[in-house]
């Protein structure tokens, strides 16, 4: 791919994101006061109907080696994440957030899951030293990979943006977000996973949506 559609792709993929999540941002605002959080993502028409964005099947093999869908992680919310394990700009990062979230909810019913970005690294075996060094391990923390064009495909359903480009630090040009899902597939809440201010009010939204489902 040349640099110039690399970045005409970026640059379309980041125009439908922030549209996006200005609107949802809005929406998250207007929702504060009552303490619920909103379904997040553009709707879809679907035989005269709007449907909400959610999560697409998918299935990846984790540190393992077990097989991870969908139906795995339906029986409570989860939060997702999109990294490698050679990343040498924001990962570290994003990871230690993350793990701040692991730490936060170890008793709670709350997975987590960290798609690879560079599964031709990124095999299972390496994924489980990646997970032993953090002291985690499956199935409270998934980290998955698989056939990259899927995994890439379905980071913009996160609401992330992964594009591989060899003058990027490691190769790819990539976001940072994490996201929170609900049991039904739906994204409800969202976070600059390397500000940690950001990370706190996602923490809060967790607790929110974890009192949600006790309801």
């Amino acid at each position: 791919m040349t640099l110039m559609k690399v970045l005409r792709v970026q640059k379309n993929i980041w125009n439908k994101l922030t549209y996006t999540l200005v609107g949802m941002l809005i929406l998250i605002s207007c929702t504060n006061e009552d303490k619920s959080l909103p379904i997040l993502g553009e709707k879809e028409m679907v035989e005269g109907q709007e449907v909400p964005h959610s999560i697409p099947d998918f299935s990846f093999v984790n540190q393992d080696s077990t097989i991870i869908t969908n139906d795995q992680l339906n029986s409570g919310p989860y939060v997702a994440d999109f990294f490698f394990t050679h990343c040498p700009s924001i990962c570290p990062i994003v990871t230690k957030q993350m793990l701040r979230i692991h730490d936060a909810f170890k008793e709670e019913n709350l997975k987590l899951v960290s798609f690879t970005m560079d599964p031709k690294r990124d095999t299972p075996e390496r994924l489980k030293d990646y997970a032993s060094k953090l002291e985690v391990d499956a199935p409270k923390w998934h980290f998955l990979t698989g056939d990259k064009e899927e995994l890439h495909d379905i980071a913009t359903d996160f609401f992330n943006v992964v594009i591989e480009d060899d003058e990027a630090p490691g190769g790819f040009n990539h976001s940072g977000k994490i996201i929170l899902v609900d049991k039904n597939r739906h994204i409800r809440a969202f976070c600059e996973g390397t500000d940690e201010e950001d990370v706190d009010d996602f923490i809060k939204d967790i607790k929110i949506l974890l009192s949600e489902n006790e309801d």
